[in-house]
């Protein structure tokens, strides 16, 4: 065989080996920049069913948004590093948020939404709706440990990993980890 074809059948070889590979979704997701922090779960765990309220004061769980691919996060009014990182979830929700994908952002004050949404609005906070969990029962579930902290829970309802601490959740880092989940069928 000449080398020309040799070369060409190689190259033919290699493309049809890279078409039938996975799509690049599959497998570990990109833990890269300040999403190195993230913990995956192995294996994943089943969320909670505790309720907490929404942004309406009704009764919710997590599993009310099955899916989904949610990124919870706990934060409150006095916690200096919850603060920080709400402006950068905004901006993470009103970008990606919608039909595949949700912010919920969980309020740990005792006094819930009333607390909540006059700080919200205050600091501009505009695309995050307001949920509470008054008695911490979700994040007792959880096993939350101080805040912020932040879960990533898949389409059908696991919680695939988690983050203690502040993170630049609009980063291009972290929408690479969350578009991960959101194309994984």
């Amino acid at each position: 065989m000449k080398p020309t074809r040799l070369i060409t059948a190689f190259l033919a070889a290699a493309f049809l080996l890279a078409a039938a590979m996975p799509a690049p979704f599959a497998g570990e997701p990109p833990r890269t920049g300040g999403m190195e922090q993230f913990t995956l779960n192995d294996p994943v765990l089943p969320a909670p069913e505790t309720r907490f309220l929404d942004e309406a004061g009704k009764e919710v769980a997590l599993a009310d948004f099955k899916g989904r691919v949610l990124l919870v996060n706990f934060w409150a009014t006095w916690c200096a590093p919850c603060v920080q990182e709400l402006p950068s979830l905004d901006r993470l929700q009103a970008s990606l948020g919608g039909k595949d994908f949700t912010v919920l952002a969980i309020n740990e004050d005792r006094q819930g939404a009333a607390a909540a949404a006059p700080f919200l609005e205050k600091h501009g906070i505009k695309s995050l709706a307001v949920h509470a969990d008054r008695q911490m029962a979700l994040a007792r579930a959880l096993g939350l440990r101080g805040m912020p902290s932040t879960y990533l829970v898949d389409r059908t309802g696991k919680i695939v990993g988690s983050l203690t601490g502040v993170a630049e959740w609009d980063s291009a880092a972290a929408k690479a980890l969350i578009k991960h989940y959101i194309a994984a069928e």
